[in-house]
């Protein structure tokens, strides 16, 4: 993989076989592109959230308030946020994808259909992804001034 707008994109070599280069790979569970642009962990995140939500949505027949907000914590929301710091998303398009995720979810409890995503999430005591990440940027740089 070549990283960077100047890198010269040399061929490598290994025992006399040419290495092949690539554009994204996987490593430690996230995606890392050669732009370093996070759109493919996105999807990738999107992707097996939506699935998990499906599959959620198909089989459990009684969707009150507390299951379904105890289910979102602990099978789609790790997906969504797992390693986050390293590959926190900075474009719009990206946090909305990601975002979809929690408003179509909560679109799914008893009692939330005909609110806004805002008056979702107050209902549930739930923050916006975006806000998730923001406080835990925020967490070391708190801890660092009330050390120091």
């Amino acid at each position: 993989m070549h990283v960077g707008g100047q890198n010269t994109k040399w061929s490598y070599n290994m025992e006399g076989n040419s290495l092949c280069v690539i554009e994204t790979e996987k490593d430690l569970g996230i995606w890392i592109s050669s732009d370093m642009k996070c759109l493919d962990h996105c999807l990738y995140a999107f992707n097996k959230a939506s699935k998990i939500m499906e599959l959620i949505k198909r089989t459990i027949k009684y969707k009150e308030t507390e299951i379904m907000v105890s289910l979102y914590k602990t099978l789609l929301r790790p997906h969504v946020e797992y390693c986050v710091s390293a590959w926190s998303p900075y474009y719009k398009k990206d946090k909305e994808l990601l975002e979809k995720v929690e408003c179509r979810f909560t679109k799914i409890i008893v009692n939330m259909e005909g609110l806004r995503y805002e008056e979702r999430l107050r209902c549930l005591k739930l923050w916006t992804l975006e806000e998730r990440r923001n406080r835990q940027d925020l967490r070391p740089h708190c801890l660092q001034n009330w050390i120091g």
